[in-house]
Parts: structure tokens; C-alpha cells; sequence
């Protein structure tokens, strides 16, 4: 029965303590055995979440509680992953809206509201992490109300509940100062004021797919909330396409949701979340109905793409040398496979066969799919991310971020004049506690690419920023995006430390001595704004005179390793990072310096 059951989402700004708060929400409801061993983050079961500490994919579970199933959807907080938040909305009624105690609201809070508010949800506002030093509670409510208030919310939804929590301790209440030893106060307001989903359980069946899970014996699984009518075992139903085809399928396999198993079924009704296997090749969007009764419910609606980059096959000296697929057809079957489960991404094919354009929400987005491919052994390279602009009545407009940056006082001047160099717009200053102060800007998207490591170094380590994107505005004029140059390697060879030695005199460096190098390839960053090449592979000229000292022991600076991210933020335009499953490598598109070196002959000559 669907007054049985309530669908609610936890969703928050990243790292607010969502997955943190479903673990505890799982043990109160008695899932685990007393003597049962269970990781922390639970939910966070992909390698590279656990890696990163966040929640990169929207997942599933339930709990029981008086009688009552309640299905949790665990959402990522990061800004870059809001098209897993968007989708999943369509399965629940209500949302937690889960709020740190001192960080208060956040740009990544205003977006998930924003979309809870649009979808009339019933919200409950949890205040988490209420035993840190700093907390402030009573002010955070105050910043919600207020963002509510912003956000159109109506009176209905602005006259929201309250739960004060510490997911880390497994307490909550409905004061601060009154906590007891479980979840019950929260488990207790969702019952009270999430309503139970609505839908006529003897109509015709109606579910939009909302998720896509893959297992490697029963294949693709269709996971969704039955609309209307009921779902059987082994029953003939029909797959209504994007593009008005349908399908006739068989369901092969049915499930709900019990704990973090799924639970073989004969049927499911009306407002309950389920999976279904055997329909073959279904898609996030579509709606599976009755055969006799075709009516699909509206495609799923998500933000569009700000980032792209190109993914090109790798042509680099050293290629298919890591690599398994490294052919332009296993890129392209990849890229286009991707689009089936991540619906905020967008791929296209350009003139060349070997060269992909592929759209999404940001850098970490992208980061996050390039990433995942060459752990799959996938062997590619990709460009420098660039921003999509939009025309409209004549003008060119572009993405803009709302920027949120926690830094100590001594450091804000100097974020400020960086920020400013890079067309942001300063909204809001305050301090906030610990000698802290709290910056508030709209940027431009392309300001913020290549800057997060030069705000770690401007900042000491000690800075946080947080953005999401606010919309579209005019074009604000040309960037300076890097001031300094590439060092570039002057031969293939082995890097030797005698002429590591003479290229740390001229910048930093990205590889020690023993590393295999290729001309072209970029070596390190140069101390000033234009590119050098620098043979690194040089090697001492052998003689029988010696002078006193002069085999002494080399000492080099330990080389800078980029990470993923790094890399993309540091390549300008005519450079690309080429991705292996064991290597990261910068390299210039034009390898040779003989043939770069005629490019800005013409070039200069054309100017």
C-alpha cells in the first residue's frame, strides 16, 4: 500500500555529511547485525568516491520504521554531478535538506532547493555537525529561511521543520541541547510531513526510468518509482523513446530495495522504487507503460553543459604502448555508452574520426569520466576545457559562477586582486569565526579554469571555495589565463639528472631523473611567460680531467606531479595531457620545435 511508503532525498552542499547521515540512518533501523563489521560511507561504493571523499553517482536504499518503508536517495553535493540530483528528484516527494551547522548555506544549497522547490517537495531542514566547536546553528536556520524566502518558496514550504543532528555521533533532536542516542526524532518527522506518494494503483502502469544500474551477469537494470498502476514479474510492457518509437519488452527480473540489497519481487505498485531487469536497451528518460495503454510522462529535464573538451585518439610517440583500447572506435563506443547513465554529459562527433567533442557540467565532471576510462584501460588525450557560450538577440553571452570563498583574513587581499584580474565581481564580504572572512563573487566560468591550485598556493592550503553556476551574462572581455610558459623536452630519451640540473634554473619541474620523454613533451613549467625547450636528456661530456668537487653528489628540487585536475588547469591551447592507464603526460599538439617554430613564423606574419 502506498501509504506505507515514503520517498525522500538527502540532499546538501558537498561534504555536509549526507552519506554520513545515511549510514547512521541505517543502523538505527536494524539492518545490521550486532556483531557486523560495516565500512564507513556505506553508500559510497565506487572506488573513486572513497578515493575522494565525495558521492559521485545518486544511489538507492530503504529502511523500515513503524510499519513504514522509507526509500532514501543518497545525491552528490558537488555542482559538477547536479544532473544525478535533477533526475532522481521525480522519484521522491520529499527532500532532507541537510545544512552544516557552521558553513551555513552554500551555493551547491541554493541549486538542489532551487530544483526541490520547482518539483513542489516537502522539505525538512537538517541542521548536521552540531558538535563542531564552531557551530552555530541558530544563524544557519536564519541563512536557510532567508534562501527560501529568495528562492520563491511558498508559505507552506518557507514553515519548514527542523532537526538538529551530529551524523558523526549518531545523535539528533529537535533542539540542540536536547539529543538523544538515535535517529528517531528524524525517522519520526518523516512519517509526520513527507506525504506518501500518490498514484492509482488499478490504473494503467506509468514509470519514467530515472536510473540506470548495470551487474555483470543480468545486465542493464531500469531503477524508477511505478507512477501509476502495478508492475509484475515475467508481464509484456512497452518502452516509450525520447524520439515517440516504442519497444514491447518482457521484464526479466523485478526488485525493491531492502537496506542496501535488492529484493527479488512478484510485483510493485503504485509509489514504490524499483528496479527492473531484462529490457535490454533502456534509457534514462523513457517511460515504461502498459502495451495497451501507451502515455509517456515528460522527458527528463536537466541543466545544460558549460565545459568542453576535445577527446582525441593518442598519436603521441609512446602510444598503445599502456594502453588496451586505444583505437578511435573503442573511444567512440565509450564516450557514446557514457551518455546512457550520465545524463548531464553530451558527446559529438567532429570532422575528424579521431577527435570527439565531449560537453559537461565542469572540470571535475569531466575529470571524473576521464578518469573512470583510463582505469578501464582506455589510452587517449583530451584538450584544454573551454567554456560554451550562447548568442542571444546579437550578443554573446557566457556561464557565471557563483564563488564562495572561506580564507583567513591575511589572505583575502591578495584573492581578491587574483579574482579581480579575472573579471569576478565581489557580491558580498563578512567575516565569519576563527579569523576567517567570507567572500562572495560572480565569475565568469572560464575565470575560475586553472585557478584552484593557484589559490591553494596564494592561500597556503588553509583556503576554501565552493561555486555553482548562476546563469548566463555578457561576454566580459579577454582573460589572462597563464603567465608563465612550458618547459618543453629537446629529444626522446631518458631524463638524466646533469641536465635536469640545468633546466631547475629556469622553472619547476615536472619529472625526475630515469623518466622516458619525448620531443615535445612538457617537462615543467618555465619562471617566465613563454615557452623553452630543454634537453633534459643531456648528459655530461666524459673526460679524463677532473676537478676537486666536481663529482660531488647532485642535489635536484623533488619534481612537482600533477594530478588529473592540475594538468588540465595548466595546458594552454596549443598543448594537450595525454591519458594512459599508467601515465599522465603534458605534451604540445605540434611536437616537433622545428615545426612550432614555423606556425608562429606564420602567424606573426598574418598579424
Amino acid at each position: 500500500m502506498a501509504e506505507n511508503i515514503r520517498n525522500v532525498a538527502i540532499i546538501a552542499h558537498v561534504d555536509h555529511g549526507k552519506t554520513t547521515l545515511v549510514d547512521v540512518l541505517l543502523k538505527n533501523s536494524g539492518i545490521y547485525r550486532d556483531n557486523e563489521q560495516v565500512e564507513e560511507r556505506v553508500m559510497d561504493s565506487n572506488d573513486l568516491e572513497r578515493e575522494r571523499g565525495i558521492t559521485i553517482l545518486s544511489k538507492n536504499t530503504s529502511v523500515h520504521y513503524n510499519g513504514v518503508k522509507i526509500n532514501i536517495v543518497d545525491t552528490p553535493g558537488h555542482a559538477d554531478f547536479g544532473g544525478e540530483v535533477e533526475r532522481v528528484l521525480g522519484m521522491v516527494e520529499g527532500v532532507l535538506l541537510v545544512v552544516d551547522a557552521f558553513e551555513g548555506a552554500m551555493p551547491q544549497t541554493r541549486f538542489v532547493l532551487k530544483k526541490a522547490l520547482e518539483l513542489d517537495l516537502k522539505p525538512i531542514v537538517v541542521v548536521n555537525k552540531i558538535d563542531r566547536p564552531q557551530a552555530r546553528p541558530s544563524e544557519v536556520i536564519d541563512e536557510v529561511l532567508d534562501l527560501f524566502i529568495e528562492l520563491g518558496a511558498s508559505d507552506e514550504q518557507a514553515d519548514f521543520p527542523i532537526i538538529y543532528t551530529s551524523a558523526k555521533q549518531g545523535t539528533s533532536g529537535y533542539e540542540t541541547y536536547e539529543q538523544e542516542d538515535n535517529m528517531l526524532a528524524l525517522f519520526d518527522t518523516i512519517l509526520k510531513y513527507v506525504p506518501a506518494p500518490t498514484g492509482d494503483e488499478s490504473a494503467p502502469l506509468q514509470m519514467l526510468v530515472s536510473n540506470i544500474d548495470y551487474d555483470e551477469y543480468i545486465g542493464r537494470i531500469a531503477v524508477g518509482k511505478v507512477a501509476r498502476g502495478s508492475i509484475k514479474y515475467g508481464e509484456n510492457i512497452s518502452i516509450c523513446r525520447a524520439d515517440g518509437a516504442t519497444a514491447n519488452v518482457k521484464v526479466g527480473r523485478l526488485y525493491t530495495f531492502d537496506g542496501l540489497k535488492r529484493q527479488e519481487t512478484e510485483m510493485v505498485t503504485a509509489g514504490d522504487i524499483c528496479s527492473i531487469a531484462g529490457l535490454g536497451d533502456v534509457n534514462i528518460g523513457e517511460t515504461l507503460c502498459d502495451s495497451s495503454h501507451i502515455d509517456p510522462l515528460p522527458v527528463i529535464e536537466v541543466d545544460e553543459p558549460t565545459i568542453s573538451m576535445n577527446f582525441l585518439v593518442n598519436n603521441s610517440p609512446f602510444a598503445g604502448q599502456e594502453g588496451d583500447f586505444v583505437t578511435s572506435r573503442h573511444l567512440r563506443e565509450r564516450l557514446f555508452r557514457e551518455l546512457e547513465t550520465n545524463v548531464s554529459l553530451k558527446v559529438e562527433e567532429t570532422d575528424s574520426a579521431d577527435c570527439f567533442k565531449v560537453s559537461g557540467r565542469g572540470e571535475l565532471h569531466l575529470s571524473i569520466l576521464i578518469e573512470t576510462m583510463r582505469r578501464q584501460g582506455y589510452e587517449f588525450q583530451v584538450s584544454r576545457p573551454q567554456v560554451i557560450f550562447k548568442e542571444k538577440n546579437g550578443k554573446i553571452l557566457e556561464p557565471i559562477e557563483e564563488l564562495v570563498i572561506d580564507v583567513p583574513e591575511e589572505f583575502a587581499g591578495n584573492v581578491i586582486e587574483k579574482l579581480g584580474s579575472r573579471k569576478a565581481e565581489m557580491t558580498n564580504m563578512h567575516p565569519t569565526d576563527g579569523g576567517y572572512m567570507r567572500l562572495e563573487f560572480k565569475i565568469p566560468s572560464r575565470g575560475l579554469i586553472g585557478y584552484r591550485s593557484e589559490f591553494l598556493t596564494d592561500t597556503k592550503g588553509n583556503g576554501v571555495m565552493n561555486s555553482v553556476l548562476d546563469g548566463f551574462s555578457e561576454y566580459r572581455g579577454e582573460i589572462e589565463m597563464r603567465d608563465r610558459g612550458s618547459l618543453i623536452a629537446w629529444e626522446t630519451g631518458d631524463t638524466v639528472t646533469y641536465g635536469l640540473v640545468n633546466a631547475e634554473t629556469r622553472g619547476r619541474l615536472f619529472v625526475g631523473p630515469g623518466v622516458h620523454v619525448y620531443e615535445g613533451m612538457i617537462v615543467g613549467e618555465n619562471a617566465k611567460n613563454e615557452d623553452l625547450t630543454v634537453n633534459v636528456c643531456k648528459k655530461k661530456h666524459v673526460t679524463n680531467m677532473r676537478a676537486a668537487g666536481s663529482d660531488d653528489t647532485v642535489k635536484l628540487t623533488p619534481p612537482l606531479i600533477l594530478s588529473l585536475e592540475q594538468c588540465l588547469e595548466f595546458i594552454s591551447d596549443d598543448e594537450l595531457v595525454e591519458i594512459t592507464p599508467e601515465s599522465i603526460r603534458l605534451r604540445k599538439k605540434i611536437l616537433s620545435k622545428s615545426d612550432r617554430d614555423k606556425l608562429a613564423g606564420r602567424m606573426k606574419k598574418q598579424q
